[in-house]
This record gives structure tokens, sequence and C-alpha cells, in this order.
């Protein structure tokens, strides 16, 4: 994974050398009452050992699961970095008298291996394994964070998928309705399509966010009620009761909108009665949704049924996790759902 390094991260590194550098400079003043020359140059060569390993080898060779490779090529850069810098570099642009001329404890060996040798290439390894766990750390951190993306793009191209289901099972069975108005002639098929529009109109482009306003969830929903009455022969048995304050207050789209639907289809009995019974109660934040219907003429088909209870379920779960239940009791004769929402964490803020 290439490693890149943003704005912040290169204020953060920079703040980061300059303490590093600092200190021992102000260290070697403390002791020595002056700071060698030969010390600012190996200060401004640390960056170039940290960010060979932090910013090409790791990426390039560790990562890539070269490990072999990569520590060839590190033993090398290393031994290169320190001849170049040591014994031609420095001794070319420091005065290296002002190592000879200071005090040296006896007996310590010279030479290849002597400490003029040792301690930078201790400090210069030290450095070079830092940038490679940093480089670690933050690939780390990208990848995690990359995961986390993956896993909700999944989970939004899921969502969209039980919304797709959804779509078409509504439109089938509003064409179903207008249908039925144009085979009887009724003068209400001229209404129920221009119903049918609005309702098509709102889901196609009010519920591309993730939330909407609640006031415009409950008038699509009281707009489908509408166009299913116009195809009853009955409708006084169709009960609707809304109450509480719905304003400033957002919700998830088309996840009331199944238990209506199949309270239309299945709710009607041998008569052709349709008997209804639908409750929306917003208190305190918190939306109380009742659905009842008698157990009527149609079976439900688990199979051929269109938008069945786990789809619905797994929306709930998906999108509200604790902050819902439903609860779905069914007898001989009546079938009623139960959903309390709790909508505090998708109150609308002004901007």
């Amino acid at each position: 994974m290439k490693t890149k390094i943003s704005y912040k991260e290169f204020i953060v590194h920079l703040l980061v050398w300059l303490c590093i550098s600092i200190f021992p400079l102000f260290t070697a003043y403390m002791d020595l009452g002056k700071i060698p020359s030969g010390m600012y140059f190996r200060a401004a060569m640390h960056p170039i050992v940290f960010y060979a390993n932090y910013l090409v080898f790791v990426p390039y060779l560790l990562l890539k699961r070269k490990l072999l490779l990569y520590i060839l090529v590190s033993i090398v850069f290393l031994v290169f970095f320190n001849y170049i810098t040591e014994d031609l570099i420095f001794n070319t642009l420091v005065n290296v008298n002002e190592f000879r001329d200071m005090p040296r404890p006896g007996n310590k060996p010279r030479g290849l291996f002597g400490m003029r040798h040792v301690v930078p290439i201790v400090f210069s390894l030290s450095i070079f394994l830092l940038g490679g766990i940093f480089s670690l750390v933050v690939d780390f951190y990208k990848r995690d964070r990359l995961s986390k993306e993956l896993e909700n793009t999944q989970k939004d191209i899921k969502l969209q998928f039980l919304r797709n289901q959804l779509n078409p099972h509504f439109l089938f069975n509003s064409l179903n309705s207008i249908y039925s108005l144009v085979r009887s002639k009724s003068d209400d098929a001229p209404e129920a399509v221009i119903t049918l529009s609005e309702l098509m109109r709102y889901m196609l482009y009010e519920v591309k966010d993730e939330q909407v306003p609640l006031e415009k969830e409950i008038n699509y929903i009281q707009n489908y009620i509408a166009l299913q009455r116009l195809r009853l022969k009955n409708s006084e048995a169709v009960k609707v009761n809304i109450n509480g304050n719905t304003k400033n207050l957002k919700i998830f789209p088309l996840l009331l909108i199944p238990f209506i639907e199949n309270a239309f289809k299945y709710g009607t009995d041998y008569e052709g009665n349709t008997h209804i019974n639908i409750k929306i109660v917003v208190d305190n934040n918190t939306l109380r949704f009742t659905v009842e219907n008698i157990v009527g003429l149609y079976k439900r088909d688990k199979k051929n049924s269109g938008v069945g209870l786990p789809n619905i379920e797994n929306q709930l779960q998906y999108l509200y996790k604790n902050n819902h239940e439903l609860k779905i009791e069914q007898d001989k004769t009546h079938y009623r759902a139960f959903l309390t929402l709790n909508l505090n964490n998708n109150e609308m803020h002004n901007n």
C-alpha cells in the first residue's frame, strides 16, 4: 500500500523532527559549552534514513511480502549510507579537528569498529527501525479505515437492495388499484393517477438522502392510504389516527409503508369489507406505530408476497439497531404490528 504524507502529517513530522534535533544539540551545548559542527550535519542526515524506510522500503518491499529482499536492501542501504556520510561527506565538510581535540577515554577501539563508526551506525539503525515501525502503524490504521469503509459500503448496497425490493412491489399493488378503478369506470381514476405520481415522485427524488423529514414521510403515508381508499367499496372501516409533534424530526424512509401495504392487501374479508386501524403517535421524540387488520380473504404467501417481514426486520436492524422495537401478533381473526422508533439520534440541526 502506497504511503503518502498529508498536510497534517507533514506538520506533525516537522515538529517531531525539530524536537529530536534540538534535544541532542542542546545536550551537547550544556556538556561541551559549544555545538560541534558535525552534529548539525548528522541531524540533517537522520530524516533520510527514517523516510527511506518509512516511504520506500516498508511499503514497496515488506508490505509486499518480500521479506528477504527487504532485509538485504536495508543492510546494503545502511552500510552505504554510513560509509558515504561518515567517511566521504563528513570528513570533507566537517572540521574533524573538533573531534580530535576533544578529550577521549583511553583504551577505546579505533578503526572500522571504533566509537567514531559504531555510534553513528547504531543511531542510524535506530532511526531506520523507527521509520519502519511508523510505516507499519500508519499502514495498519489505513487498512482498518478502508476495511470499515468497505463494510459500510456493503451495508449500503444491501440496504439499497432491500429498498429496491420494496419499490417494485409497491408499484405493482398501486397499478392494480388504479386498474380496478379504470375497469369499473370510476370517476376517481384520474385522482388516483395524480396521487400515484406524487407517491412515485417522493420515492424517486425525496428518499435519496439517508433520512427525510418525518412530516414528509407521514404525508407520503397519507397519500398512499388515500390511493387505497379509492378502490374500496367501503372505506369507513379504514381508520387513521396521527398525533404528536412531527416537526424537526427525521426518519429513515419507507420503513412504515410495508406494514400498511400488507394491511390493505390482506385485510379484506370474504364479503369484500376492509377493516384496518392505523395509529402513529409521536411523543418526546419517540414514534409509536401500530397497524391492525383483520385476517381476510388472501393468505400470506411468504415466497411471492413481495416485501416480507424478514426484509423489514433487516432494514430496521441495520438502520436503528437498538433504537427500535418490533412486535407482531396474529390470531385467527386479526393481525397486529407494533413498532417503536427512537428518533433522538435523528433530529434535524440547523446549519
